[in-house]
């Protein structure tokens, strides 16, 4: 009954009308270019794409758009391929638009011999310039009139590498007066004289985006093109190609509106911008918005799709706020990540009326409320670690941690009483002293404390560096101003603390809620001696439901 009255949106009403009057089969493809890293919104646009055909019983293919071998590199390849599996999904045929190459000539001289597309000698400025503008119909090119044989000659030539890079284009024959400014002549093929990370040195030619992916679509049987909402005004292009080009399928393209974060670099463009230059420490630091670095960062792929699944699929563009992914995060992480004690900030406690050498075991829950996860030993001595922030001197009010001749609880083990403090020459307070309460222990009395805190054994806690993050993006900062100027310089602060023993085991990326502090991810540059935590998410949830 709940799945029957769920609400479709706009794309899942188009398929199921096309099921109905048509071939009941979905195909369709996620064709990520491989230049760079998948990011968050690119896992909203392959949700969509596997989700549907998931959905309806179809099937989907990975198809990389790698006509532009600029900056495509077999790197973004592996990498893209292993964010997708790691969302959880399957992809029908691996495939690269660069297979295509051939076929994609035969269909650009077709369209010479229909005196559908002309070379063109005009450089890339006087292009633009004999384009027109939104509100004024372009010219037609001085060379639009070639003869068929003329036009494959050059092309052919083209192909050869006789000419230089930028100095021939393969036109289209459309319309220069078409108030749709993608149907005045669009570019099909450019020269590149660049080596290709699938075809070598076979090509210097290469086909433009909308003449390729219309072609890859038709021949592979896709029946929906779901694609961004920027290719709303391609669609009479991407149906023209499949038209004069013959194709009996007929893809139906279909636009949805992109995801924008609050505070987030999106532009594939400016990400790269922040690995070369140095802001961020690669595609993976845990500030980024790619999916590896969210992976690194600790958020899990049922939180992320969880997020998308949200968010919804729409026509109008909009902003969603990055608290509501971080309370997915938060929500996921909650539900199964095992419980640890950790400082950050060390302050040591001595227990005077505890014996020297004298230790002793406690077993706290791995997930509170789930006694199939188990337990782990913590243990109590004279010399603990709390954190820093958890004793004061002065403290204002309803301060319900460790103060003077206050009592608190050390989590799982006994009710302390603050009887005293050490200082340095600064004043800085460097050792406190407490007594314990023998009656306390693990909870077992009748007598309540306000406050509870975690703590770690002095003698066998480990060493740990905890990463802190923050918005990559100051939310305080002028709007105007380009973006590097706009970067956090808080959104990195690094802590040196210890970690109770038991989490040294934790392989890297494993997952878990340090007490009290917030939800942690062991990081690929830890070593035994000293593991590296990075800060998933906080404990306070921001979001508004």
């Amino acid at each position: 009954m709940e799945e029957a009255a769920k609400s479709k949106n706009f794309i899942e009403e188009i398929i199921e009308e096309d099921i109905r009057s048509k071939e009941p089969r979905v195909k369709t493809r996620f064709p990520p270019e491989p230049n760079g890293y998948l990011h968050i919104g690119h896992a909203k646009a392959l949700c969509i794409d596997f989700g549907m055909a998931e959905q309806y019983g179809g099937s989907c293919n990975l198809r990389f758009d790698d006509t532009n071998p600029t900056k495509e590199d077999v790197e973004y390849v592996e990498a893209i391929k292993e964010d997708i599996e790691w969302l959880g999904f399957h992809w029908d045929k691996l495939l690269f638009g660069s297979s295509y190459f051939d076929r994609c000539y035969e269909l650009a001289v077709k369209l010479i011999k229909k005196g559908l597309a002309y070379v063109d000698d005009l450089s890339k400025d006087e292009m633009r310039e004999y384009r027109g503008t939104l509100t004024e119909p372009g010219k037609n090119s001085p060379f639009r009139d070639r003869t068929v044989e003329e036009n494959l000659d050059l092309f052919e030539r083209m192909k050869n590498g006789e000419f230089e890079d930028g100095a021939r284009t393969l036109r289209a024959k459309i319309d220069m007066a078409s108030p749709n400014i993608n149907m005045r002549d669009p570019a099909l093929y450019r020269i590149k004289h660049v080596s290709h990370h699938q075809t070598g040195d076979k090509w210097c030619i290469y086909p433009m985006y909308d003449f390729a992916h219309p072609i890859q679509d038709a021949i592979e049987g896709v029946t929906h093109s779901l694609c961004s909402l920027e290719y709303e005004a391609h669609r009479p292009l991407y149906d023209w190609v499949v038209e004069q080009c013959g194709f009996e399928n007929r893809p139906r393209q279909i636009e949805f509106a992109r995801l924008n974060l609050t505070n987030t670099v999106m532009s594939k463009r400016y990400l790269r911008q922040l690995v070369e230059e140095g802001y961020v420490s690669g595609w993976d630091d845990p500030r980024m918005p790619t999916l590896c670095a969210m992976r690194r960062r600790g958020y899990t792929a049922a939180s992320i799709r969880d997020f998308l699944e949200r968010v919804g699929v729409a026509k109008a563009d909009s902003v969603v706020e990055t608290a509501m992914l971080e309370h997915c995060v938060r929500e996921d992480l909650n539900a199964h990540a095992w419980r640890y004690m950790a400082v950050i900030h060390p302050l040591r406690v001595i227990v005077d009326n505890w014996e020297d050498g004298k230790t002793e075991a406690f077993q706290v829950e791995n997930l509170p409320g789930s006694p199939e996860a188990g337990t782990h030993e913590i243990v109590f001595e004279k010399e603990l670690y709390i954190d820093r922030e958890d004793f004061s001197i002065d403290p204002p009010k309803k301060y319900f941690r460790l103060k003077p001749d206050g009592e608190v609880r050390l989590k799982g083990a006994y009710v302390v009483k603050c009887t005293g403090w050490e200082t340095n020459d600064e004043g800085i307070v460097t050792a406190v002293h407490v007594t314990y309460d023998p009656e306390t222990r693990g909870g077992e009395c009748e007598r309540k404390v306000k406050g509870t805190l975690q703590f770690v054994p002095r003698t066998s806690a480990v060493p740990a560096e905890f990463r802190l993050y923050e918005e990559l993006l100051d939310p305080e900062a002028d709007p105007e101003l380009s973006f590097t100027d706009r970067l956090n310089p808080s959104s990195l602060t690094v802590c040196d603390g210890y970690v109770e023993p038991a989490v040294n085991t934790a392989q890297p990326g494993d997952t878990f809620q340090f007490m009290r502090i917030g939800y942690f991810c062991k990081d690929t540059d830890s070593v035994p001696e000293r593991p590296v935590f990075n800060r998933t998410v906080g404990l306070k949830d921001s979001f508004k439901i």
